[in-house]
């Protein structure tokens, strides 16, 4: 399944300098779907010298040839459409239909870049010295080190790449081991778009061998990473030994709040598929719904309904609305989230145990648990799995408090009818990103990012070019 691909290297497929390679599992089968090269330091060093050499001959092509290069990309991308959205599901075992969309919004990526490449503008500042001007533009930062996550293995790396490309730096990609045919597809369409060697590098493997090197080098000007924020923590202390930029988007814990004037069946006809979308293995998906007294039992009764109307199974079946896990160990994990919540005396409304009628894969069953407190793990902390958590509330000022009353910032919800209350909302939540009445957060038109624990950064709109960006001014004066 990898063969045909390999680590990108100074604009060249190749295999592992040691011939080494890891197998990849499927998490519908449990078994192999290939054998992938696995890096050993030197070819990540290798990796480092080609984008420097890469990087002189793209930061030195104008804007508009750049922008002309990245819409070349995204051809080649829409043209492999079907070859790439079947590699997503099933590195991930995630729905074909939402493998579809996230590699049409990694094309949009391209798209928007392409364009933002020739909108880098600079400025010019009339000086107080007689004569003068400051002059203000942009460089490329220089050469990027993009680390992703697995849970969204092709639109995690186009927010990094595409607008790294726009900027003129170059780039060396690390996707995680266990998704790395997504990141194959996606490079071999760079390649096909014509960049000079080493502009755009791939690399996978242990973390002693890719991990170490980039962040020890000197050359590798900054780092983007899309992880948990255990991982952030310890990039940002790696970062700090050779002064490099970081950006990341990391841990999310995302409240939704459901007002007592809320149009209850719209947002249940929303919530319940973002909910259980890969399986809850999303960063920006709610997990602690806060549900007006009011509206409780029916939002519960509505929630149920839905989530046992969910069809489990693999992803590439047209039929399945939820997919399995992607290992045996986030299962294990969400066994334990669900048990220690029911220990601490939430109820289970629905699910709560694996899938029944799966002999193999790392399948669960949708999970509604009820009576929750926010003093429980499964509302503290992120579940990352198909566990909507639920909790009544009575006050506008009590909600607000409970929904900030995290370390995490990502995204937060609400629904309601009121645009007053709406406004009031986005002012009081503590977040990067709020939805009301939606929870359509991930535009390439818009920034995309979170606060305190969450990251830093953004990734997406006009904010997203600027982290691969240095300013530098210049005052010309002439007699």
């Amino acid at each position: 399944m990898y063969q045909r691909f390999g680590l990108f290297i100074g604009g060249a497929w190749r295999p592992a300098a040691k011939g080494a390679t890891a197998p990849v599992f499927s998490p519908v089968t449990e078994l192999p779907l290939g054998e992938c090269p696995s890096a050993s330091r030197a070819d990540t060093e290798a990796a480092i010298e080609a984008a420097s050499i890469g990087l002189k001959a793209w930061a030195a092509t104008p804007a508009f040839t750049r922008a002309d290069a990245i819409h070349r990309i995204a051809d080649e991308m829409t043209a492999r459409s079907d070859e790439a959205a079947r590699m997503i599901s099933t590195e991930t075992g995630k729905p074909i239909a939402q493998a579809q969309r996230e590699w049409a919004l990694s094309i949009d990526q391209f798209r928007w870049y392409a364009e933002e490449a020739r909108r880098i503008y600079g400025r010019i500042v009339e000086s107080r010295v007689p004569g003068g001007r400051f002059e203000i533009h942009h460089e490329p930062v220089g050469i990027v080190a993009a680390f992703t996550a697995w849970n969204f293995p092709a639109a995690l790396i186009a927010r990094k790449l595409a607008p790294a490309l726009a900027a003129g730096c170059a780039i060396i990609v690390r996707p995680s081991s266990q998704t790395p045919g997504v990141a194959m597809v996606m490079v071999d369409c760079c390649r096909a778009g014509g960049l000079a060697p080493g502009v755009v590098n791939l690399i996978i493997g242990p973390t002693d061998a890719t991990y170490a090197p980039l962040m020890e080098s000197k050359a590798v000007r900054k780092v983007s990473l899309t992880g948990s924020t255990r991982v952030g923590q310890q990039m940002i202390r790696d970062a700090a030994a050779t002064l490099k930029k970081v950006s990341m988007e990391l841990g999310g814990n995302a409240p939704m709040i459901v007002f007592d004037d809320a149009d209850l069946e719209a947002a249940l006809n929303v919530a319940v598929p973002t909910k259980f979308a890969n399986a809850g293995q999303v960063c920006v998906t709610p997990d602690r719904f806060y549900v007006h007294e009011s509206l409780h039992d029916a939002f519960v009764a509505g929630f149920v309904e839905r989530a046992r109307a969910i069809k489990l199974g693999d992803g590439l079946d047209p039929a399945t609305g939820m997919g399995p896990l992607i290992s045996a160990a986030r299962l294990a994990e969400i066994e334990k989230i669900i048990a220690g919540a029911s220990k601490a005396g939430a109820r289970l409304a629905f699910g709560g145990a694996r899938a029944k009628g799966f002999n193999v894969g790392h399948f669960h069953e949708p999970t509604v648990l009820v009576g929750c407190t926010d003093d429980m793990a499964v509302m503290a902390e992120e579940n990352f799995g198909p566990i909507a958590a639920i909790s009544s509330f009575a006050g506008e000022e009590e909600v607000l408090a409970r929904a900030n009353a995290s370390d995490m910032g990502l995204s937060a919800y609400a629904f309601t009818r009121s645009p007053a209350r709406a406004r009031r909302v986005v002012a009081g939540l503590k977040a990067g990103m709020v939805g009301i009445n939606s929870f359509a957060m991930a535009a390439s038109e818009a920034p995309f990012g979170g606060t305190n624990h969450s990251g830093m950064g953004r990734e997406g709109g006009i904010e997203g070019i600027r982290d691969y960006l240095d300013v530098k001014s210049s005052q010309m004066v002439w007699a």
